[in-house]
């Protein structure tokens, strides 16, 4: 069998003419049959049908970057959804890579970038693998125009809608939902906030947005949303004292009196002395229950018989 216009490499067959590789084939027999599928077409890839048969097979066949691909083979005629599919699974992972294109992941960070015009650009940085592909897929599909993103969109893979915002040029996927009516942009917005400044302060690890931490009265602007969490206050905090001992937790007023109470190796009885002004009926049980609910909060330790709190 001729094998003109064949390049072979290690594990395939380039389609080469005239210096111009039109198509890279793993198996010699299809890499023949694709090279004279060419020759016919007078190498006019716009003339190369998407289904051809071979044998008794179906094979389906794209122009992707200006070459011709061979997607897969079935015993059957696929329709044209399964055909779409294909090449949009192709344009996303051509070299069938762990994450697929212009995914790499440091740590646990999973990171979307390409090249453009020989420079390196960054598109995100995400916690998960779903939202990085969701992120990718919509690039690859938009240009990679970052302006293409709705504040909300429908991932079709996965049935379920995410908040985008586009900040400084990055993609971030602020939250997931099922349902488009459970959606509540505010509360998003304030959770999303109240993430980047736990993390600015040391009380939650998210890598992936280290680059908002300083950016965050920008962004209550931009989203015209104050920082808020149901168990943090961030207001006022002096950035060049310890930060961790000005954060005060959003408490009832005696959980607040009682983590007052307490410094380092304060004992029960010390706790109670100081709280006697609020005695009242069933006290000790009372000191007790708020004592256990600051435990479960992680704001104070027990050791031993006494109680400190936890960033003393």
């Amino acid at each position: 069998m001729s094998r003109k216009y064949l390049r072979e490499n290690k594990n395939s067959f380039n389609i080469v003419k005239s210096s111009k590789i039109y198509a890279k084939i793993t198996a010699f027999e299809d890499a023949t049959f694709i090279r004279d599928l060419l020759v016919d077409n007078d190498w006019d890839l716009d003339k190369i049908p998407s289904v051809v048969i071979k044998d008794e097979d179906y094979l389906v066949l794209a122009v992707i970057d200006e070459k011709l691909h061979l997607l897969e083979k079935f015993d059957t005629k696929p329709d044209d959804s399964t055909i779409d599919n294909l090449i949009k699974q192709f344009r996303r992972n051509p070299n069938n890579s762990k994450y697929g294109l212009n995914i790499t992941r440091v740590f646990d960070t999973f990171i979307i970038k390409k090249q453009i015009f020989g420079d390196e650009y960054i598109f995100g940085y995400y916690d998960n693998l779903e939202d990085a592909q969701f992120v990718r897929n919509f690039l690859l599909d938009n240009d990679w125009n970052v302006n293409s993103f709705e504040e909300i969109e429908f991932d079709d893979e996965m049935n379920t809608y995410r908040v985008i915002s586009v900040i400084d040029d990055r993609v971030y996927v602020l939250d997931n939902f099922n349902n488009k009516s459970e959606i509540n942009l505010e509360n998003v917005y304030e959770e999303f906030l109240a993430k980047i400044s736990k993390h600015k302060y040391g009380l939650a690890s998210h890598d992936y947005l280290e680059e908002l931490k300083d950016k965050i009265p920008d962004l209550e602007e931009k989203f015209q949303v104050k920082t808020k969490d149901e168990n943090w206050s961030f207001d006022n905090v002096r950035e060049n004292e310890n930060v961790l001992n000005q954060i005060i937790f959003n408490l009832t007023p005696f959980q607040q009196a009682v983590f007052d109470a307490i410094g380092e190796n304060t004992s029960y009885e010390e706790i109670k002395k100081s709280l006697i002004r609020y005695n009242s009926k069933n006290f000790d049980k009372k000191i007790s229950k708020n004592i256990e609910e600051l435990i479960n909060l992680d704001l104070i330790k027990k050791i031993d018989d006494t109680y400190s709190k936890t960033n003393l």
